[in-house]
This record gives C-alpha cells, sequence and structure tokens, in this order.
C-alpha cells in the first residue's frame, strides 16, 4: 500500500514536471517562431527526435511483424502536419489557447477509436465532445460564425494528433514503439526539407505560408533557442512516459492539463494579453471535456 502511494507521489510530481517542461518547449518554440518558418521550427525539432530514436535503435534492434506500412505512413504525415500546425500557431495566438487547442486531441481519440477500431463510445463521451466545441466557440469567437485561419489550424492540431493517436492503437500489433515514433520522427524531418524546397522557389500565398516557407538560416541566440526547443520536449516526453508507469493513466492524464495553465503564465510573461473570461471559461470546458473522457476511460 505504501508502494503504491509513493508511486501515486511520485507520478504526479514527474507529470507536473512534463507539463512544466512542455510549457517551457511551447516559450521557447513561440519565440522562434515569430523569428524563423514554423516550418523550419518543426524540422529542428524532429532532427532530436531522429537521432535518439536511431540511436536506440541501432543499441536495439527492432522486433516487429511489419505490414502495414500505409498506415506507417499515415501516422507520420498526420503527426507532422498536426505538430507543424501547433507551431504555427503559437507564433500567432496566445500560447495558452495554442495549448488548449492541441488538448482537445483525446476528444477526438475517443471519436474516431469509435469510428474506425469500433471501440464502445461512452455517453459521456458525447457531452465531452460537446462541452469541448462549445470551448472552441468560446476561445474562437468566430466572427459572424466563421473561424478563422488561426482557429482552424488550432482545431486541426487536435484532430490530426487524434488521428495519429489513433492510428497508433492498430499500429503497435504490428511494430516496434520506436518504429512508430521513428515514422513520425521521419516524416516531421523529410517533409520540412521537401517543403523548404518548395518555399525557396515560389512565392506562396497567406493561406498557405503555415505549410510552404523557405529556409532562413539560424542567427546567434536561435541556435540556443532550437536546441532549448529539441531538450525540453525530449525531457517532457521521458518525464510524461515515467509518469504513466508509476500512476493510473487516468490520474496522469487529468494532471497533464495543468500543461495549459503553465503554458498560459509563461505566454503572459512573454507578452501574450491577459485571456478574457470568455476564453478562460472555453478553456475550463476544455479541460472539463478532457478530464470526462479521462476519468471513464479507467472505469472497467
Amino acid at each position: 500500500m505504501k508502494e503504491k502511494i509513493k508511486n501515486l507521489d511520485r507520478g504526479i510530481v514527474l507529470m507536473l514536471l512534463a507539463s512544466l517542461t512542455f510549457g517551457v518547449m511551447g516559450g521557447f518554440a513561440k519565440v522562434l517562431t515569430q523569428h524563423l518558418p514554423a516550418l523550419e521550427v518543426t524540422f529542428f525539432r524532429n532532427v532530436f527526435g531522429v537521432a535518439l530514436i536511431g540511436l536506440a535503435i541501432w543499441r536495439t534492434p527492432l522486433r516487429q511483424s511489419g505490414g502495414k506500412p500505409l498506415l506507417l505512413l499515415f501516422r507520420g504525415t498526420m503527426g507532422f502536419l498536426a505538430l507543424l500546425a501547433y507551431f504555427y500557431i503559437m507564433g500567432k495566438i496566445p500560447l495558452g489557447e495554442a495549448i488548449t487547442y492541441n488538448k482537445t486531441s483525446p476528444l477526438f481519440v475517443a471519436f474516431f477509436a469509435w469510428l474506425f477500431l469500433k471501440e464502445r463510445l461512452h455517453w459521456s463521451a458525447l457531452i465531452a465532445l460537446i462541452l469541448g466545441f462549445a470551448g472552441i466557440v468560446l476561445i474562437a469567437q468566430p466572427n459572424g460564425g466563421v473561424f478563422d485561419k488561426y482557429d482552424i489550424l488550432g482545431i486541426f492540431s487536435g484532430i490530426g494528433a487524434a488521428l495519429a493517436y489513433t492510428s497508433i492503437r492498430e499500429l503497435r500489433k504490428y511494430y516496434d514503439t520506436r518504429a512508430i515514433v521513428m515514422s513520425f520522427m521521419l516524416v516531421g524531418t523529410l517533409g520540412p526539407l521537401f517543403l523548404m524546397g518548395l518555399g525557396s522557389m515560389m512565392t506562396v500565398s497567406a493561406e498557405w505560408d503555415w505549410i510552404i516557407a523557405p529556409f532562413f538560416m539560424p542567427q546567434g541566440w536561435q541556435w540556443f533557442f532550437i536546441v532549448m526547443v529539441g531538450l525540453s520536449a525530449t525531457a517532457s516526453q521521458l518525464l510524461m512516459t515515467k509518469a504513466y508507469e508509476l500512476t493510473k493513466a487516468g490520474i496522469v492524464g487529468t494532471i497533464s492539463y495543468t500543461n495549459i495553465v503553465f503554458g498560459m503564465i509563461i505566454g503572459i510573461m512573454l507578452g501574450d494579453p491577459v485571456p478574457s473570461y470568455s476564453t478562460i471559461l472555453g478553456i475550463i470546458l476544455v479541460i472539463l471535456s478532457g478530464l470526462i473522457v479521462a476519468l471513464v476511460k479507467e472505469k472497467p
């Protein structure tokens, strides 16, 4: 019993540290994306991952049956596009709002798992979806009922991440976890290289500048921020993984929503405006909807 309580406490502390580190990563990325294209920041972020996962695979070869290359490519592509959209909106809207959009992914995972994997959709998940969408509307405050570019990309960051996560549930039957992660990292490295090549040869409209942009050589302090984005993202991932090992997923998932609060505080320190009452209410609704999904999943 004492060991369980000890692990629970450690899991909560590690998840809080993971959330803080994730918010710090967002702060570094927010500053970077105001000087460099989000596509370039995404590229450097994934280069770190390719190096680390590649080293792990080199030390211990993959053990898998394989056989689902298109689904593996789909996972990598959706994960890359979701991360790219996420990094892009960080430089355009308050950090707390950007993180909130990204944290809608658990809602969409529940829906996509029902749609594609035929998993049971609990009635509470429908309520969570309604609450989550209401929260999105309060945050976006669409003009005339129309969402702007940044809100659409914010919503897509959650949907894209959800599609990537849902595909993992099927892929893990066939592939080593490291291969699944590497699919995302490789697409997130090679994709930007191709798209930055296009950006150097052509000029795109404002609607597409989030996905096609030229490469700009980082200068001075920007290299330090690039390294810190990679290190803080990696540290957050490791801390979160360890937290899930020690504590029930529902509890850890609940604590993970503190990264919205950390992101909001860091964003304000970087110059973001203090959120309005409607934005705060929207964020609370998104968090509440996520908690409903996380806690219901814990029930047998």
